[in-house]
């Protein structure tokens, strides 16, 4: 269903703070164009925890109505509240997304069982596909093989975006829930790795500002030049590593602000970038050959 360089995209927003719907729609038109497989509007990196929900629904629409169907597109709808959670995933069912990306309940901390209730009771009241976020670096928890596999019997509930870095936990989840049981790295630095242990694709941050060398990357995988996928992921990893040198999406942002495809606005609590950092990110840049 989902395969190849997805991106987990920003919302550009404007140095008062807002959301700029013009950037994000310029944003999202040339990510397809640039060779993006699908994107993801309204996950972490996006900022979804700190837009209102009225703008959290609008960037869903926005990305819905740019796509026109070229590619598909994931709504964050993740919450710690199950009815918040199930409201979201409502909405982007409505609006015509083709699956929701759906965070553990982060805070909480609920158990493997909580885990379990809380994802079947959005997938029996929303009738669209889901892809479960397992991120414990960010959540706390960690959502086990066995728990996984007890909700990909669930006919929504058809993959996982794996953030946890285990590249031993796709060969687990393949045995447990089955070939058809769509994987997608949350993890850069692991994308081809993912993909040798039987990964999809990956839902990516630096596709963010390095599109086509992203997608280059999982082309080449895909038509066996394995050489040339293992040369384009060393040619990525220090813009992989300057874009995590602080919380993400301050990096990435401040990255797309030197593409002159947003500017570097995080809201708070994500503080303004160090100039060390800011110094990583545009050496990596340049090294990487975005940058002249």
């Amino acid at each position: 269903m989902f395969k190849g360089s997805l991106v987990a995209l920003i919302t550009p927003m404007r140095s008062d703070g807002a959301m700029d719907e013009k950037a994000y729609e310029e944003f999202v038109d040339w990510q397809i164009g640039e060779g993006t497989e699908g994107v993801l509007s309204m996950g972490t990196t996006g900022e979804s925890p700190t837009l209102s929900h009225a703008e959290h629904k609008r960037a869903v629409d926005i990305a819905i109505s740019v796509a026109k169907g070229r590619v598909p597109v994931l709504a964050g709808t993740g919450s710690n509240s199950t009815a918040e959670a199930t409201d979201l995933t409502r909405h982007a069912k409505e609006a015509g997304a083709d699956a929701a990306l759906i965070v553990t309940p982060y805070y909480n901390k609920p158990t493997q069982e909580g885990l379990y209730l809380h994802f079947k009771a959005i997938a029996d009241a929303v009738d669209l596909p889901i892809i479960i976020y397992n991120i414990p670096s960010r959540s706390v928890i960690d959502m086990s093989v066995e728990t996984m596999a007890r909700l990909a019997k669930h006919p929504n509930i058809v993959g996982v975006k794996d953030a946890t870095a285990n590249l031993a936990r796709p060969l687990h989840t393949r045995r447990a829930c089955g070939m058809s049981f769509c994987q997608l790295s949350g993890e850069d630095h692991t994308a081809v790795a993912f993909l040798a242990a039987g990964g999809d694709g990956c839902l990516s941050v630096t596709a963010n500002v390095a599109p086509r060398l992203c997608s280059t990357m999982h082309a080449a995988w895909r038509q066996g030049r394995v050489a040339d996928a293992i040369g384009m992921q060393d040619r990525l990893l220090p813009l992989h590593d300057a874009l995590f040198a602080e919380t993400s999406p301050g990096p990435v942002k401040y990255a797309a602000s030197l593409l002159g495809r947003s500017s570097e606005f995080c809201r708070l609590p994500l503080a303004p970038l160090a100039e060390a950092t800011r110094a990583k990110v545009r050496q990596a840049m340049t090294e990487v050959g975005l940058l002249n």
